[in-house]
């Protein structure tokens, strides 16, 4: 193969590439896959004891699509899991399965709030074309300063003394080893 053809085939194969980016149908499974093969890298780290905060304001009241109503100071001594996603989101739609099978294996025993501020007939739309079938919430409330975030997904973890003990965001395996250990030793305090 001469060097011209070579430098013609990667031209097209380049051309090809920002063609299926630009591409909405296209782009979104592109940056999903991108984000499912980062999501094996970025793992889940317990925040060292001395550097845990509590959060302060625990009256942070959250609606669910069932048509529920839960306040956060409700949860007090449980080990909560809060995941901030968007049905839009990349990177969200990535992680989302590995959350879904962590939740029906956990569900009873950890309180999992998947908080969005889409509305509830997109997320419906969302929850059924995935067959998830968690509860999601939106925020009714101002959310607490400590789990304010300017970027999704953004997970964080909370002891059952209400402090944060896991604080990740981007897109991460939530069905692992290391997090269910971490999960287990967090249930045996």
């Amino acid at each position: 193969m001469t060097k011209s053809t070579k430098s013609r085939i990667l031209n097209f194969i380049s051309l090809l590439a920002i063609i299926l980016l630009i591409v909405p149908q296209t782009r979104q499974f592109i940056q999903v896959w991108f984000h499912k093969g980062f999501s094996y890298v970025n793992q889940s780290s317990l925040i060292e004891e001395v550097n845990r905060s509590a959060i302060a304001n625990t009256r942070w009241i959250l609606k669910s699509d069932k048509n529920t109503t839960l306040n956060l100071e409700e949860l007090k001594g449980q080990v909560v899991l809060i995941n901030f996603w968007a049905t839009w989101c990349p990177p969200c739609i990535a992680e989302m399965p590995s959350l879904q099978t962590l939740y029906n294996d956990y569900n009873e025993k950890v309180v999992f709030l998947f908080v969005t501020h889409d509305d509830f007939e997109t997320v419906e739309k969302f929850k059924i074309q995935r067959e998830f079938n968690f509860e999601v919430f939106n925020p009714i409330t101002e959310i607490p300063s400590e789990l304010k975030t300017s970027s999704i997904p953004r997970t964080f973890v909370i002891n059952k003394n209400g402090e944060i003990v896991i604080d990740e965001s981007g897109a991460v395996n939530w069905n692992s080893d290391k997090v269910r250990k971490q999960l287990n030793n967090l249930l045996l305090e």
